[in-house]
């Protein structure tokens, strides 16, 4: 069985005077606070996620 293919985000941005969308997506991805990161399994559900709020999240790295 193959390993799956994870990223590590990134929190950069505060979610204070974002829309109400925004804030419930980096709660989805499990970020809540400036700076923390989290490992999540790289599927197109997460890459979507990521995409949808570009300027308070980055992609660290790639596993």
């Amino acid at each position: 069985m193959a390993a799956k293919k994870t990223i590590i985000v990134e929190q950069i941005g505060s979610p204070i005077r974002r829309d109400k969308s925004q804030r419930a997506t980096l709660i989805g991805l499990g970020l809540n606070k400036m700076n923390k990161k989290r490992e999540l399994v790289d599927t197109p559900d997460v890459r979507g996620m990521v995409n949808k709020i570009p300027h308070l999240v980055r992609i660290v790295g790639e596993q």
